[in-house]
């Protein structure tokens, strides 16, 4: 198996890192991550890399709010109910937002919202597969690998109403 090559750069949500293989996109890591990617040590920096340069114009596009959409050859890793989570979550309208519900109801399970949660939870390219844009039944963010206020300033970036009366104080409260 040929290693990943990898990018890290900054951005306004902080440092991101972008691994490829030779032919797609296989992850995007905040600086903090809930379930790191296997094999990482083994990654091959290449900034210099096309897809890489690629990836990284339009994620910085994206968090300039000059894209809307993402034009990457994508390759997430999971199993194939955790693929097809992933795949629902690109059909989620930009400053849209789906519940967990809806997310399940979408997959043809109306009932795993469970397992839907958990697969969207370890969404191996956030941003690009929008996860952040899956909230709780109550209108309540919940989780986010990149945290509550990674999540929460995507959602302001896209113009999500279902954020417009949080504050970033409604992150922490009790």
């Amino acid at each position: 198996m040929t290693p990943l090559k990898y990018d890290r750069f900054d951005s306004p949500i902080g440092p991101l890192t972008v691994a490829v293989d030779a032919r797609a996109v296989r992850h995007i890591l905040f600086a903090e991550n809930r379930h790191d990617a296997r094999g990482r040590e083994h990654w091959q920096h290449a900034p210099d890399d096309a897809l890489l340069r690629e990836a990284r114009a339009q994620l910085l596009d994206y968090l300039a709010g000059r894209r809307t959409a993402f034009e990457l050859p994508l390759a997430p890793q999971g199993t194939s109910f955790q693929c097809e989570v992933w795949q629902t979550l690109a059909h989620i309208p930009f400053g849209d937002t789906w519940t967990y519900a809806q997310l399940a109801a979408r997959v043809g399970k109306p009932t795993a919202m469970r397992a839907v949660g958990a697969a969207n939870g370890r969404n191996p390219l956030p941003i690009v597969l929008p996860c952040h844009r899956v909230i709780g039944a109550d209108g309540s963010l919940t989780g986010f690998g990149g945290g509550l206020p990674t999540k929460l300033a995507l959602l302001r970036l896209e113009g999500a109403p279902a954020v417009a009366r949080l504050r970033d104080a409604d992150l922490f409260a009790a």
